[in-house]
């Protein structure tokens, strides 16, 4: 399944605030390097981690034309209103330059600790179902505006800043009900490989499909973003080719090699593919 979709690459990086300045170098030399994301995990509770949003904007303030986003937000720590406009602030100082990364939540004993809710998977579909509406009302310049959801309500609240471009909310799916919210509300999926295994890709891709068919959305306007760590050209133009996937992840360790090669030769494998069809 090709989705027709340019391929993009980005890179992952960790928020280790035991290295001080050690993620914002890598991060200007991935810009360097041409990457197009870079990705930044959300666990508050370590520890040993940087803030994610401060990290985001730091790395935005120090690059030029790579874009920035959470490799996904922790939802159940950071309520969606505030969420809203602090990726609506960072897309401004950015010059566009930020997409939304977006999770249910996960480690709820780690998110009790830090005085989060903990939700039953149902609960966490419904409350990131919700957080989209608000987010995106938040996101809309109007006046008044008031939504009233079991989880998160507004009661006439003034939305802005509005955001420097239109951006996309990523969601990190691998459940049925979750990959349905991405094909039904999202802009883009963002699973890591082994978490979804490649058998599961063919049957994931159907459920976020059907869901966009039945929602009246083209599926092929799904961005499918993949964590992939480290792969090799052939193993990347394949999960392109066959399972749809636009953007790949890789990890901050192997980034120079891969811009240098890897990534070069992905982009060859594909458009041949394309070009003998």
């Amino acid at each position: 399944m090709d989705y027709g979709r340019p391929v993009q690459f980005g890179c992952f990086l960790t928020p280790d605030a035991t290295s001080p300045h050690r993620a914002l170098e890598l991060a200007v030399e991935a810009d360097d390097l041409g990457f197009d994301l870079i990705g930044v995990q959300d666990h508050p509770y370590q520890r040993r981690f940087y803030d994610t949003w401060t990290l985001l904007t730091a790395i935005a303030m120090r690059t030029k034309r790579v874009t920035v986003f959470p490799d996904v937000a922790n939802l159940p720590l950071r309520p969606p209103a505030v969420l809203a406009k602090a990726a609506a602030s960072l897309d401004l100082l950015s010059g566009g330059r930020f997409e939304l990364g977006l999770g249910a939540g996960g480690f709820w004993d780690a998110i009790k600790a830090m005085g989060g809710p903990v939700r039953t998977p149902g609960e966490s579909v419904q409350a990131l179902e919700e957080s989209i509406h608000v987010i995106r009302l938040m996101w809309s310049g109007d006046r008044g505006i008031r939504f009233d959801g079991k989880f998160y309500q507004l009661a006439g609240v003034h939305s802005g800043p509005v955001p420097a471009h239109a951006i996309g909310i990523w969601l990190g799916a691998y459940k049925p009900r979750m990959l349905a919210l991405v094909g039904r509300l999202a802009d883009g999926w963002v699973p890591s490989l082994g978490g979804l295994k490649p058998q599961d890709m063919p049957a994931a891709n159907a459920r976020v499909d059907a869901a966009a068919a039945a929602a009246g959305r083209e599926p092929s306007a799904i961005r499918r973003i993949l964590n992939v760590g480290g792969a090799s050209a052939d193993e990347l133009a394949t999960l392109a080719l066959e399972h749809g996937f636009d953007t790949f992840v890789v990890s901050e360790d192997v980034m120079q090699q891969f811009a240098a090669d890897v990534a070069p030769k992905v982009r060859e494998l594909i458009a041949a593919s394309r070009e003998s069809r």
